[in-house]
């Protein structure tokens, strides 16, 4: 009698292993990154009043709270979509915030991991990325009305600098180009005509410039009715905005409370080292940092912000600690209150997903 010869079984490594690992290499790197402005950070805490500094820990809390219900008071206003509890729209966002500082793509890499996140909750990806770009857009028109609050502060007090005079005109026509991008996107969006333009043009030229920088070796890596079925599902949504503009109060409100409580952050910090008179400094640096931050992914935001807080007139030391401090603590509890949410949700929900797929 012979004996049937057994297969060696076939190891392999499942997507959701490689994500993993590539995560944590990411996290490594992302702080030997910046571990010289880790200990640096480190050594100003001797020179801060911690009992002030421990205001961040619900400060931070609250503000993540906000980013979620941005998400959860959109949803739970469609009647198509599964509700969700806020408790869950709570770890969706620090997961996102998680993915937001862990992924080097400019905010990519986000838009990207709420499409997935959001699917088991009857989100389609065009519904999850028009409320991924509304979140931005809330936040982004509420940093121009921190902004002009902050600039007419300054004017009133007289304590803008002759050689700063130049921020309040740049950050002036800045608020205007940014309000000017926002309707123009709306205006696209607004018709399926105009939108399905933009699809075959957007289409077209990211397929043409693939297909260039990879010397041909890459063709059509977007595929028309793809987009088309993502750009309708946005088109929807704004539709349905349109229609019923109370959907929107709600987010527009967390929206804005997150906007404030992101420029607190750095005003706690700011207050702890004997300084809370800098806010509308702050404000400013704030608004124009997170433009830079939203184009490059690593350090412009922060080299950006200090830049401006010092032109108008805050001392280089006191905005570089600031900045540098805040970075540092972001950086550590985003690590620590999004990296374990991240991990259990790519294992748990990728299994399912596996399950579902082996049916």
């Amino acid at each position: 009698m012979t004996k049937t010869k057994t297969e060696p079984k076939k190891f392999k490594i499942s997507f959701r292993t490689i994500l993993s690992i590539l995560t944590f290499a990411l996290i490594i790197y992302v702080i030997y990154k910046n571990f010289n402005d880790i200990k640096e950070a480190v050594g100003h805490l001797s020179e801060t009043n911690i009992f002030v500094l421990l205001l961040l820990i619900p400060e931070q809390l609250f503000m993540y709270f906000c980013c979620g219900q941005m998400f959860f008071s959109y949803m739970r206003a469609r009647k198509d979509a599964q509700k969700i509890s806020t408790w869950t729209l709570m770890r969706v966002s620090l997961e996102l915030n998680f993915v937001n500082h862990a992924v080097p793509a400019g905010g990519l890499g986000g838009l990207g991991y709420i499409t997935w996140r959001l699917k088991p909750f009857g989100a389609t990806p065009g519904q999850s990325s028009f409320m991924y770009v509304l979140r931005y857009i809330i936040t982004i028109c509420a940093n121009q009305l921190q902004t002009i609050v902050a600039i007419i502060a300054l004017l009133i007090f007289g304590t803008v600098p002759e050689a700063g005079a130049w921020i309040i005109w740049v950050t002036a026509l800045l608020s205007v180009g940014i309000v000017a991008a926002i309707m123009i996107a709306v205006v696209i969006a607004s018709s399926k005509k105009r939108i399905a333009w933009f699809g075959k043009t957007a289409t077209n030229f990211i397929n043409w410039l693939v297909e260039k920088v990879s010397f041909g070796r890459k063709k059509d890596i977007l595929q028309r009715e793809v987009v088309d079925k993502y750009l309708d599902d946005a088109h929807g949504d704004l539709m349905t905005a349109r229609r019923n503009k109370k959907m929107l109060l709600w987010p527009i409100v967390w929206g804005i409370i997150y906007s404030f409580l992101e420029v607190a952050t750095y005003w706690i910090v700011a207050a702890s080292l004997g300084h809370p008179e800098i806010l509308p400094q702050i404000m400013i640096g704030e608004a124009i940092g997170s433009v830079m931050g939203s184009i490059v992914p690593y350090g412009l935001y922060e080299l950006g912000m200090a830049g401006i807080m010092v032109s108008l007139g805050v001392p280089i030391v006191l905005a570089g600690t600031v900045v540098l401090m805040t970075r540092v603590i972001v950086l550590a509890s985003t690590i620590l209150s999004g990296y374990g949410f991240y991990q259990h949700s790519i294992s748990k929900i990728g299994r399912k997903q596996k399950a579902d797929e082996g049916e």
